[in-house]
């Protein structure tokens, strides 16, 4: 018959960490539940797209072109051909002349638009960062319960083959010791 072992994370608590499930902290508590019911969470990036809302999806976009060597280069070759139109008044016309006001108020816009939305992004990069921690921690500790099963079961798998080999080597002596008592009291030539 088969024992049954108590999964329930009060009893992982203690015979894993050695302490009771009340001392642990809320993280401790929340992954040892989750192996005790062997629930598997979501993936953090599949979580992500579930979870994405349509200002997130455009933060994170007007982040990852705002942030690239593209708009870096496509940038300053406009503010170059916007300074070099103006400073040599093509065609006599000159639509911002040399401080380049107009030039500069656009740059401000596009600066004060694009740090918060860049901000937005990286405030959610950071809670599906904390979020994989989360995850990584909780899967950490499943494969830590899991090898420590597996080393518990080897060791009783050692036992019981120790166990054995000492019965098999008691039953080897006993018959070798039969063997010999008979060919004692075998008569020669028989």
């Amino acid at each position: 018959m088969k024992n049954k072992v108590d999964t329930s994370p009060e009893a992982l608590a203690e015979e894993l960490l050695g302490r009771p499930y009340d001392e642990l902290d809320e993280d401790e508590q929340r992954a040892l539940c989750r192996v005790a019911s062997t629930e598997i969470e979501l993936d953090p990036d599949e979580l992500d797209v579930v979870n994405v809302s349509f200002g997130d999806r455009m933060a994170d976009r007007v982040a990852a072109v705002g942030g690239s060597w593209c708009f870096i280069v496509v940038f300053l070759v406009l503010m170059a051909a916007w300074m070099t139109l103006n400073a040599v008044h093509w065609r006599g016309i000159a639509l911002d002349p040399f401080p380049f006001i107009l030039l500069n108020l656009s740059l401000s816009a596009l600066a004060t638009l694009q740090a918060p939305i860049i901000l937005m992004s990286q405030n959610r990069q950071a809670k599906k960062d904390r979020i994989s921690n989360r995850h990584d921690y909780e899967v950490n500790l499943r494969t830590t319960v899991e090898l420590l099963r597996l080393h518990r079961k080897v060791d009783k798998i050692f036992n019981k083959m120790g166990k054995f080999e000492q019965e098999v080597s008691h039953v080897a002596t006993t018959a070798e010791a039969a063997v010999e008592k008979a060919i004692e009291i075998a008569p020669p030539g028989q």
